[in-house]
């Protein structure tokens, strides 16, 4: 599958250690090595900044998309060449869902899940048939990824929509795995248990 833009999930935050800039200032200049369009939410801040000014630094494309609540002193950065600005967060999901081939989790928190399972929810529901993935670099979202073995394990999640989910611990991992997606679901689940 041919991956020409990501939608780039992570944190407003550095964390505390220099590791996490540094994952996502490789993920951008990746992004820009591969001629992807990066999408992104938009803010000056934390791991976002760092992903979208290393691909920018690399002479790629960024796309921020970004409420309009949020202040443009603090919060949003205005050098983008293409910033769009939406009336909600929700309207935000909605539209880096949209206009990315692909949807890339990087460490975050309560926004990045936020995103992150909405898009999923969207793809098990046969709303996209786009690949979402989860960088488990460090082994940071390794508790995450057993729970939801656990939602597989006792029946809360079938087969086919934890096989939606791509898993790499490595950028040259998750780039492979995105570009040999194949989506899992069947595309007529919810007829099937209406029946």
């Amino acid at each position: 599958m041919k991956i020409n833009s990501i939608a780039l999930f992570c944190g407003s935050a550095d964390g505390f250690h220099s590791k996490y800039k540094e994952l996502a200032a490789a993920f951008g200049q990746r992004c820009a090595q591969h001629h992807i369009t990066l999408y992104y939410g938009g803010a000056a801040l934390g791991l976002m900044k760092a992903a979208a000014d290393a691909c920018r630094a690399n002479n790629g494309k960024v796309v921020g998309i970004a409420p309009s609540f949020f202040s443009n002193s603090t919060v949003i950065d205005t050098t983008l060449d293409e910033l769009y600005l939406v009336d909600s967060m929700s309207e935000r999901k909605q539209m880096l869902e949209r206009c990315a081939d692909a949807i890339v989790a990087l460490p975050g928190s309560y926004g990045t899940m936020d995103e992150f399972f909405e898009t999923l929810t969207d793809a098990q529901l046969g709303l996209h048939h786009k690949p979402v993935a989860i960088l488990n670099a460090f082994g940071y979202y390794s508790p995450l990824i057993e729970q939801l073995k656990i939602f597989q394990n006792e029946g809360f999640l079938r087969d086919f929509h934890f096989d939606l989910l791509i898993v790499a611990t490595t950028l040259n991992e998750l780039f492979d795995k995105l570009e040999h997606y194949e989506n899992s679901n069947d595309r007529n689940w919810l007829d099937k248990i209406k029946n």
